[in-house]
């Protein structure tokens, strides 16, 4: 891709969360492209949102930007969460270009090269997927996959399976992704939402280049569940079969039951099955009340428009 026409600036946007060990080895890393990033005329900053760490995250981006004014620092006054990051960094990114990445390297700066490339063909944004996944529990895979298979079947928006937040993006893709400024956020769903010709490149996954991930098994639940709520109605259709499927099982049931009074004179069972039934009609109950409260919590949290981050320091 040639845009040596005129320069342009490509925004870096690195969401952190107790990194500090990473910090430093992304951003150099993150330069060894800049013999490319000169060739095509691109300037660039690099946006590190320090989503409120307890280590000395913000202290390691100061330090860069004691040496590169390049390098930004965005401190939340606590933590809001991997999301608000995203969406804090693409609010404050001036590129014509942005990048999303990770700071621990599990997002390979090397690859930029080759996705400036595919957006030079034509394609509004490229995104990464891993066809691996070395070093994650077998437990964690396992649910993953599933994950991504259940929403892509409940779901009209596409979710790639393996998908990284590793993205490159034309501005016209940031600007219909900041549109949707909704309080409770799922950008894997919302890249696939707002659409685009978009270009995928798989790669063998890498592992954390220091450091444990911050996203445990509970975490990842919550995570799917927001994903779930926020694209897609089909629980609430759920919910609605099988309340009618038995309502017409009880419906046949008594039937049976008058039938067999009434014609053969014999008389109902005594309690225990009657105790077992009522269990579990409660507990569909109770499934399926589960179901709407989750979109009426979604609900509750959206009509109260509280910011999805606050800003403790900036520059």
């Amino acid at each position: 891709m040639s845009t040596r026409e005129k320069e342009k600036l490509l925004s870096v946007v690195v969401p952190c969360f107790n990194e500090e060990e990473n910090v430093g080895a992304f951003y150099e890393e993150l330069l060894k492209n800049s013999p490319f990033f000169e060739e095509e005329g691109l300037d660039l900053e690099i946006l590190y949102i320090n989503d409120g760490s307890s280590d000395g995250t913000a202290e390691a981006v100061k330090r860069l930007r004691g040496q590169d004014e390049r390098v930004h620092l965005v401190s939340f006054s606590r933590n809001f969460g991997k999301e608000a990051a995203i969406y804090a960094g693409l609010c404050r990114a001036k590129g014509d270009y942005v990048a999303m990445m990770d700071a621990d390297l599990q997002d390979p700066p090397s690859l930029l090269p080759e996705m400036f490339s595919y957006l030079g063909q034509g394609y509004d944004s490229v995104a990464t997927r891993r066809v691996t996944r070395k070093g994650e529990p077998p437990i964690r895979s396992f649910f993953s996959r599933l994950f991504y298979k259940l929403m892509n079947r409940i779901s009209k928006t596409e979710i790639v399976d393996g998908a990284r937040d590793f993205r490159l993006m034309t501005r016209q893709v940031v600007d219909a992704i900041l549109s949707m400024c909704e309080y409770n956020r799922f950008t894997k769903g919302i890249y696939g939402w707002v659409g685009y010709e978009t270009k995928w490149i798989a790669y063998e996954n890498v592992e954390r280049a220091h450091g444990k991930t911050k996203f445990n098994f509970w975490k990842l639940f919550l995570y799917s569940l927001d994903g779930i709520t926020a694209f897609s109605t089909v629980p609430l259709a759920i919910s609605s079969v099988i309340g009618l499927v038995f309502c017409i099982a009880a419906f046949i049931a008594i039937l049976a039951l008058i039938v067999k009074n009434l014609f053969y004179h014999d008389p109902v069972a005594g309690w225990p099955s009657l105790a077992c039934i009522i269990l579990l009609v409660s507990g569909v109950q109770l499934f399926c009340v589960g179901i709407l409260g989750q979109y009426m919590a979604k609900a509750y949290l959206e009509v109260k428009k509280r910011p999805i981050y606050l800003v403790k320091e900036e520059f």
